[in-house]
């Protein structure tokens, strides 16, 4: 079927992928648009694969202070070149991501960073607070498990949702960590981060 330049231009405007491949997306999925993105999301996940384990020795680190002067963050966003870590849109990445870390109680940047005997530590705790409600001893590994899930969200930089959900439509970190890497065609990583607040160590 033919697709038009409009129908083209409208679905780059909602993936932000390239005009070739939306064109192709929509070609394939007959012009059904949430088709095409969905073609488009599974396209850009196995390129992002790939990606994945390419080396990263470029990027930037990028800072924020808020306006009371009493919280700040430096975060090291990297890629794979300097042509991309020059880039405007890179840049712009990182600076939300400074933003996002001093409005946030993120403390680590994926899952596989919490230490072990931290996460059993919380482990304990929730299963001693689970019994102490009374909930059943063969639902309580399920409960345990969900509730560290949500705990999780909450300290893991990668699994939290962008504070600003009016730009970001409620992505979390890492869906926006991915789209930038698949604009950008490159491996992007956020490899680490600092927060300071006045008076805290």
């Amino acid at each position: 079927m033919s697709v038009s330049a409009a129908d083209v231009k409208a679905l780059r405007d909602r993936t932000g992928a390239g005009m070739m491949d939306c064109k192709a997306a929509l070609a394939e999925a007959d012009g059904d648009v949430d088709r095409a993105i969905e073609i488009l999301r599974i396209k850009g996940q196995a390129s992002a694969a790939k990606r994945a384990g390419r080396g990263t020795d470029q990027g930037v680190i990028s800072s924020y202070v808020h306006v009371n002067d009493q919280v700040g963050t430096m975060v090291e966003v990297q890629c794979e070149t300097d042509f991309v870590a020059r880039s405007d849109e890179f840049k712009e990445f990182a600076r939300e991501i400074a933003q996002h870390i001093a409005g946030t109680g993120a403390r680590y940047v994926a899952a596989e960073d919490i230490p072990e005997s931290e996460r059993e530590s919380e482990r304990r705790v929730l299963e001693e607070e689970a019994r102490e409600e009374g909930l059943p001893e063969d639902k309580l590994e399920q409960i345990v498990d969900g509730r560290l899930a949500k705990g999780q969200k909450e300290i893991v930089l990668l699994d939290q949702e962008h504070i600003n959900t009016d730009k970001h439509e409620g992505k979390t970190i890492e869906q926006l960590r991915q789209d930038i890497a698949q604009k950008t065609g490159e491996n992007v990583r956020i490899a680490r981060f600092a927060y300071y607040r006045v008076g805290e160590e």
